[in-house]
């Protein structure tokens, strides 16, 4: 990998849009510190200018034809570990980033996002960082605090947790898993006390928001 510090970076656009790659080109040819060296619009010419060019970096759009951009980024974290991967979606879904960071990606920044961003986004990845753009780093934030005192529940409270979010009652629930509702009872006590909750609705609204963001 170059050292960015003494020659341009090079970059990499993947996007099945041409106007979209068009666009990204001029943006980052006018940054002295920058050299797109390589475009594709599928992952089959991505791989093959990949081992071609061997860029620092590969801009590469999320809702791609065929392999998505999240399924070539996996690809290339295997076959291309030195190569950062930063995704450019125009796609806000939490689910999206934490799939595309379990793939390898280095940072999701979105399309509509200045063009400032975009080239900060890359710097902050060249250098070894993630870089998420602002408004999803703090919805990771809240998902991620959302999702660690749900780890902590047994398979039965996550089934009863479930049940909550379909709007079902203790007694509904009983039936439906085969249970006492005093056993219910017990369990959504369990569930309020574990996740930090105090009333019925606040746990009800929780299971919901639960379901929503994953």
């Amino acid at each position: 990998m170059n050292d960015v510090s003494s020659s341009p970076a090079r970059l990499m656009l993947v996007d099945d849009h041409p106007l979209v790659r068009d666009g990204l080109r001029a943006r980052l040819d006018a940054v002295p510190t920058f050299t797109v060296v390589g475009e594709a619009g599928n992952a089959d010419e991505a791989l093959a200018l990949a081992a071609q060019h061997e860029p620092d970096l590969v801009l590469m759009d999320v809702g791609m034809k065929g392999m998505n951009g999240i399924e070539l980024a996996a690809v290339f974290h295997e076959r291309f570990p030195a190569i950062r991967v930063l995704m450019l979606s125009m796609h806000d879904n939490v689910q999206y980033v934490t799939q595309a960071v379990r793939a390898g990606a280095s940072g999701y920044v979105l399309k509509d996002s200045p063009a400032t961003e975009i080239i900060h986004a890359i710097d902050a990845v060249l250098r070894g960082e993630r870089f998420f753009s602002t408004e999803l780093g703090a919805r990771m934030i809240q998902a991620s605090a959302m999702q660690m005192p749900v780890e902590q529940l047994t398979p039965r409270e996550r089934e009863i947790l479930d049940a909550l979010a379909d709007g079902l009652s203790s007694k509904q629930i009983a039936q439906r898993n085969g249970l006492s509702v005093r056993t219910v009872e017990t369990h959504r006590l369990n569930l309020k006390r574990k996740l930090d909750i105090e009333g019925q609705a606040e746990l009800i609204k929780f299971a919901v928001e639960y379901r929503r963001k994953n």
